[in-house]
């Protein structure tokens, strides 16, 4: 019987997982499907682009998967039992079925977070997800010359949208809200630089400002009131909420709690990466919600789940950051170097140089999506008799759905 392996998401880690486990197991002894909402790679890291109007590179999963023997199944995953290892999932048309996994990795990722301010929800736009970005497409589209446009959130998502916006429409209004001061985890070089490309875009920026609501035409601060035609939420992120919702254990947001190999502390056959999973990195530190966190959490656990299917060696290398990279804009740049546990040191990279290194990142991290094994030669190992089907585990389920998966091997 082959091994059935199920993988939850095909954001940068899911596809990346996915990619790796095809090219690392033989085909014959396992059968790997993807379950994805949409059809093509969604580069979540260029949203800011997509919301001022630029055209980004389709990057279907079928162009990408094919001649690997991965299966693409596109629906949105409506829920997990861990107990039973089946995972519920709804097609486009509406129609619900199960599916029965072995192995299940678990990189639903994560969502735009409002924190509970009140009107955020109703009145505010994000750009976590591509649908989130073409709706504030459309709006800013629809602006007129000199209307306010307040980007609230001082992070790196923040720092890339209110740039981008004021480079590409200069005749708006934009400002930037943050709780904290600008920039204020940045080293001295990387604060100073911010500011000089803030002012010189006309952004202006609100320090130290919690923002306590938003509404449809402005947002409120415990300073006062701030006019809004279009506001943009980015004061971080939110994991999808299937996962507390199971047996599994997580924590109080929701992430999944896993071993250094990323698999779950509590259900062995489950693994858990990216945004989704509480990765302890160096010093013991929490791994940040990112794609820098996320991709080398899904090198992890495909290399932990072929070796421990194959009989190989269990990977260990610890995840660790270098740099942070930040766009502020076409032509301008900031590349913050870090410690391995992500606090800012002196040097940085800046300007037109460091733009050029972003996009760099930008290419290359699509590229490994496409590339999992990043070139290297590999070799497809054999699963090991008795390790196909774990024992316990449940019988294979006929799908509720009519339509069968999409083999992009064909």
């Amino acid at each position: 019987m082959q091994h059935r392996i199920i993988v939850l998401g095909a954001g940068y880690t899911g596809a990346v997982a996915a990619g790796r486990l095809a090219r690392r197991l033989r085909r014959e002894d396992v059968a790997l499907t993807l379950v994805n909402a949409e059809p093509d790679f969604v580069e979540r890291v260029r949203m800011h682009q997509l919301a001022v109007g630029q055209e980004l590179r389709p990057r279907p999963f079928r162009e990408m998967f094919a001649g690997t023997g991965v299966e693409l199944r596109q629906a949105t995953v409506t829920g997990v039992d861990a107990d039973r290892r089946t995972v519920t999932v709804t097609d486009a048309a509406g129609t619900t079925g199960e599916l029965a996994y072995d192995t299940l990795v678990y990189a639903l990722g994560s969502r735009w977070d409002t924190h509970g301010v009140p009107g955020a929800a109703e009145h505010a736009h994000e750009i976590a997800s591509r649908p989130g970005a073409l709706r504030l497409r459309e709006r800013l589209a629809g602006l007129a010359a000199g209307e306010p446009v307040v980007v609230v959130g001082g992070g790196l998502t923040g720092l890339e949208a209110a740039t981008e916006i004021a480079e590409s429409r200069p005749d708006l209004d934009v400002s930037l809200v943050a709780r904290g001061d600008l920039g204020d985890w940045l080293s001295p070089r990387g604060r100073r630089h911010l500011r000089k490309v803030f002012d010189g875009l006309g952004i202006t920026v609100h320090e130290r400002t919690p923002v306590t609501a938003v509404a449809a035409g402005h947002v409120t601060t415990d300073g006062g009131t701030l006019p809004a035609a279009v506001t943009l939420w980015t004061t971080g992120f939110a994991v999808h909420p299937i996962a507390k919702a199971t047996t599994l254990e997580s924590t109080g947001t929701g992430q999944i709690v896993v071993d250094g190999t990323m698999r779950s502390v509590s259900h062995p056959e489950v693994y858990a990466i990216g945004d989704a999973a509480m990765v302890e990195g160096p010093g013991g530190k929490p791994l940040r919600m990112s794609c820098a966190s996320g991709v080398p959490t899904a090198w992890q656990a495909a290399d932990a789940i072929a070796a421990r299917l194959t009989g190989g060696k269990l990977p260990t290398t610890a995840p660790r950051y270098f740099n942070q990279c930040i766009s502020l804009g076409r032509r301008e740049g900031l590349i913050q170097y870090v410690t391995a546990d992500d606090r800012s040191v002196r040097a940085a990279l800046t300007g037109r140089l460091a733009a050029r290194y972003k996009e760099l990142v930008c290419k290359g991290a699509a590229w490994g999506v496409a590339n999992p094994t990043l070139g290297l030669p590999t070799r497809r190992r054999p699963v090991l008799p008795g390790r196909a089907t774990p024992a316990g585990a449940p019988a294979a389920t006929p799908e509720a759905t009519p339509d069968a998966p999409v083999d992009t091997a064909a």
